[in-house]
């Protein structure tokens, strides 16, 4: 199909339409996405520089963190730019690119995610074989194939949106190029193109939570023979994995299975898996975690002894 583009640049309508409240938010999101930058890096330097490294729990979440920064990075930066700019304009190229690695590095934490609840599920039900199966190569392969299929899914949704003729107007309602919001825009019938996200990122984001809540059915049901005390430990492992995946799955769905035609906050509803999940994913790990505690105070101990030496 040939793709006729009358447009060269898009421009967003934004969060806000008043002028005085949108330069009060720009304050607070760059407060935010300095919050973010320090508590990933603090989770990420804390345990590269201490044996927490060597566990698969923390490994993944030394990737989930580096995710987190890149994920945010490729949004909100601009997004405080444009909350202080009169025109919030973003090229074409620039937003296919933004669309892109939007979506893959998405992908990429959602599946983190699932290898964090995978590990979860075999220190609890099988404990005996945690270290045999959950190798340090075979840590790898999962980080591997969590980066191949979000290629996978970013590419279809980008040749997707590349076959879409825009001949304006182009207004995105929106602060970012995400799928639905261009869709809009498209000067043709979109039925097939909106069953096709709905497919590609609704349906997966959707099996995928159903996968993770499936996991902890099962943990919770073989938790039935621990003791008390070996059930306390356990579930205060996994609590604080909980509390992430519900912070972005819940919103991620309700936004992902609805049709571009919807008249839904999208974009507000967005903001807590772009800005407000990769900002409490470190407080949550951290402040529900002894070990993550312990560490992080021996790291900065030992930092802060080399800087006075």
């Amino acid at each position: 199909m040939e793709n006729h583009i009358n447009i060269t640049e898009f421009v967003f309508l934004g969060l806000l339409e008043n002028r005085q409240i949108e330069l009060l938010f720009c304050f607070l999101f760059l407060l935010c996405y300095l919050t973010v930058l320090m508590g990933n890096f603090i989770i990420f330097l804390t345990i590269t520089c201490s044996h927490l490294i060597q566990q698969p729990m923390y490994y993944f979440l030394c990737h989930l963190s580096i995710t987190d920064l890149f994920y945010t990075s490729t949004v909100v930066p601009r997004l405080i730019r444009d909350l202080g700019a009169k025109k919030k304009s973003i090229s074409y190229n620039s937003c296919m690119t933004q669309l892109f690695t939007v979506h893959f590095l998405a992908g990429v934490e959602i599946l983190i995610l699932v290898s964090m609840a995978f590990d979860r599920y075999v220190a609890i039900v099988k404990p005996l074989h945690y270290m045999v199966i959950m190798n340090r190569q075979r840590c790898n392969v999962l980080i591997m194939m969590a980066w191949v299929l979000a290629v996978w899914h970013s590419i279809g949704l980008l040749l997707m949106v590349l076959n879409l003729p825009f001949c304006g107007p182009n207004q995105i309602n929106h602060y970012m190029c995400d799928v639905k919001p261009l869709l809009k825009l498209a000067c043709q019938d979109i039925y097939v193109f909106n069953i096709l996200a709905i497919v590609n990122s609704g349906m997966v984001v959707g099996v995928v939570f159903m996968v993770l809540l499936a996991s902890y059915i099962l943990i919770l049901y073989h938790l039935r023979t621990h003791t008390s005390a070996g059930r306390r430990k356990a579930l205060s492992t996994c609590s604080s994995h909980i509390m992430v995946v519900g912070l972005f799955f819940v919103p991620c769905i309700f936004t992902s299975v609805l049709p571009a035609e919807s008249e839904i906050h999208e974009k507000e509803i967005s903001l807590f898996y772009i800005v407000f999940a990769p900002m409490l994913n470190p407080l949550i790990y951290t402040l529900r975690n002894a070990e993550m505690k312990i560490a992080l105070q021996k790291v900065w101990s030992q930092m802060t002894y080399l800087e006075l030496k």
